[in-house]
């Protein structure tokens, strides 16, 4: 597994990944640090220039050049929480849904709750777009990077998607 950590204007970020593809995305000291299977292990090497591809497109998106990453991505993740990041892959570019919403798009209508655990789980967030869930009353609600972090991508994204 080889990591780096890259500034953004969403912070410093860890990213984490293989020759399989891009593992995890992390912001360094959130309150949501992710499980400690994903804390920085021994074994693990540093390496930016084996993340070279994820930094570019994560550099590209900021700056509002990219709407879409195509990243090799492993998840290790339930099937549930597969078919919930999947469709947050479909939500596009400076949009937004409800918890509600993205239950149903993926044919579970009474599960917002459960879309919203699976959605707080989240290995890869900003690549898979977990910021553009919001609740159903069109209020943010958590997110791993903090609430103002959410709102600035959301902004952004809108800013970029008129421009």
């Amino acid at each position: 597994m080889y990591y780096c950590y890259q500034d953004s204007p969403a912070g410093k970020l860890l990213l984490a990944g293989n020759r399989q593809g891009l593992h995890l995305i992390c912001f360094p000291g959130s309150r949501k640090m992710p499980e400690k299977k994903w804390i920085i292990q021994e074994a693990w090497e540093e390496n930016p220039r084996s993340l070279k591809e994820v930094t570019k497109q994560l550099n590209a998106y900021f700056s509002g050049k990219l709407k879409k990453f195509s990243l090799r991505l492993c998840l290790h993740v339930t099937p549930f929480q597969k078919k919930v990041l999947t469709a947050l892959q479909q939500i596009p570019y400076g949009e937004t849904l409800s918890y509600g919403e993205l239950a149903c798009k993926i044919g579970k209508p009474g599960a917002a709750r459960a879309v919203g655990q699976a959605n707080a789980r989240n290995p890869i967030p900003i690549v898979i777009p977990c910021h553009r869930v919001i609740g159903s009353s069109g209020n943010l609600t958590g997110f791993g990077g903090g609430l103002s972090l959410k709102q600035k991508l959301l902004d952004m994204e809108q800013q970029n998607r008129r421009g």
